[in-house]
């Protein structure tokens, strides 16, 4: 035990910055998730998705509500010219806000909400891959029921992990090899794509999986060779990270959990509440911030996580 940090591989005995501390920021939430650090202004939005808002924090502000009555936000991801994509479960869209930290007033457009034809189910995270190519998932937990979203059925019948090529507006379904896929994140090298699974949550009698699958990534724009990284317990891998070394970081019942790319578990970072999802700030990008149930928490590390506009 080092800290807060339960150090289980050597690899890991430097992880936490020195004296690092894990620091409660904010807290008042129902269901913290989908923290982004927004580095015009060095603040980090989230979504708190029960009570319909999105908030923020910043070192000098403090925390307050950056919108109300954002329709169920749940991810998000920052574009290359830095406008801010969300994950909305209420409109079951990808929306973009754009200009959402500069002089001006910031703009909402619709990216996508269909495929062939049909709505989607509740886009839950995604990601922006080098090219410019926006990858999501798409599971049910906004329709399931009114508590994160507007209970409805779905028009899909499957739950898809998306590609969509902004340039040709093009929706792709890559995989629904995950059964409910929830966070995803590419290694640093985008040769691999991570997707959690986290059909464990709605199951019956603990049926369901609550694990991390990875894919090898085809010419850039298909996946292939689905297999299981590792399995998370307690809990599930809601949200996760990596940083440069290619470290999976990930939300589990009682920590965050780290894994080596070989699947090694090398530690856990303690946190009093059930984490939900996280990312990676401050001016070096060695700052982790963590969504857990009502808060978010800050803690330094001695790694740094890929850079996000």
């Amino acid at each position: 035990m080092l800290g807060t940090a339960l150090i289980l591989d050597r690899r890991a005995t430097h992880l936490l910055d020195d004296g690092a501390v894990l620091e409660r920021l904010a807290t008042g939430a129902a269901w913290s998730e989908g923290p982004i650090w927004m580095s015009e202004d060095h603040s980090v939005l989230w979504s708190d998705i029960p009570n319909n808002r999105m908030m923020r924090w910043h070192p000098t502000d403090g925390t307050s509500v950056w919108r109300d009555q954002v329709e169920f936000t749940n991810g998000h991801y920052r574009e290359a010219d830095g406008s801010l994509l969300h994950c909305s479960h209420g409109l079951r869209a990808i929306m973009r806000t754009i200009n959402p930290c500069g002089p001006g007033a910031a703009r909402d457009e619709v990216v996508v909400d269909r495929w062939e034809g049909k709505r989607l189910n509740s886009p839950n995270d995604v990601v922006v891959k080098s090219d410019g190519t926006i990858w999501f998932t798409d599971p049910p937990y906004g329709i399931a029921s009114n508590h994160e979203g507007h209970q409805a059925e779905s028009e899909l019948g499957d739950n898809h992990v998306f590609r969509f090529d902004p340039r040709t507006r093009t929706l792709s379904s890559v995989s629904t090899w995950v059964e409910e896929p929830n966070g995803l994140a590419f290694s640093p090298d985008e040769s691999l794509l991570y997707v959690s699974d986290t059909s464990a949550a709605l199951a019956p009698n603990g049926a369901g999986h609550h694990h991390i699958a990875c894919f090898d990534v085809v010419d850039g724009q298909a996946l292939s060779n689905p297999r299981v990284f590792a399995v998370i317990t307690p809990g599930l891998s809601d949200g996760f990270r990596i940083d440069r070394r290619g470290w999976v970081y990930t939300s589990s019942q009682d920590s965050v959990q780290v894994y080596h790319p070989d699947g090694t578990l090398l530690a856990k970072v303690f946190v009093p509440e059930k984490v939900g999802n996280l990312t990676f700030g401050g001016a070096q990008r060695n700052e982790l911030y963590i969504c857990a149930t009502t808060s978010l928490y800050r803690i330094r590390l001695n790694a740094r996580g890929i850079q996000v506009p």
